[in-house]
């Protein structure tokens, strides 16, 4: 039976993108799952309480971080036969070029997956993505407590989980054979021996 995961995801998260690339090596592996980007902001879950919320103000304001978002929505949503390639190229800006999320690499990255990134820009720029990321973010904390990426959701089961390596489907095998144990709260390590 098909299990369906749902991933909450910022760009900006080096373990998101352990996450994220650990998923899509199991699914590209042909793990049976049903695998959905659920879209997180990270900027929005650092407003102090009684502010506005990031999406309330003014383009100019946001960082990379929201662009990025947008962006990873209109493919995800518009042009999905790309969507894992764009995913872990927008993931790849930060953690593996060293640069920051800003529109100009985010093009660059749509565009080296096959892509025309003015028709990516045209949708990640439309009231339409900006809908779609308030309703996933605020759908991820009304509704499963989220606080950060990336978690695992699978039905109302929902674990914040930090994989070490990246693109491990393993680490996919292990972590879902626990999503469900509702038993097992927290497991952290103190230190992390390499």
């Amino acid at each position: 039976m098909t299990r369906q995961i749902a991933v909450t995801f910022d760009y900006r998260c080096p373990f998101a993108y352990n996450g994220h690339a650990s998923m899509l090596a199991a699914v590209r592996g042909g793990a049976d799952l049903d695998f959905r980007a659920h879209a997180f902001s990270l900027d929005q879950v650092h407003i102090p309480e009684g502010e506005a919320p990031i999406w309330e103000r003014s383009p100019e304001q946001w960082t990379g971080g929201l662009v990025g978002l947008l962006y990873g929505i209109a493919v995800r949503d518009h042009f999905s036969e790309h969507f894992h390639d764009v995913h872990l190229a927008l993931f790849g800006i930060r953690h593996e070029q060293g640069k920051t999320l800003e529109e100009p690499a985010i093009r660059d990255a749509v565009s080296s997956c096959g892509l025309d990134v003015d028709a990516v820009a045209g949708e990640a720029w439309t009231d339409r993505s900006l809908k779609v990321l308030i309703a996933e973010h605020t759908e991820a904390v009304d509704r499963w407590a989220v606080f950060g990426v990336p978690t695992f959701i699978e039905g109302e089961h929902a674990a914040f989980v930090r994989f070490m390596d990246r693109g491990n489907p393993s680490d996919i095998e292990r972590m879902l054979a626990l999503l469900d144990w509702t038993d097992f709260n927290e497991f952290k390590r103190p230190t992390i021996p390499r």
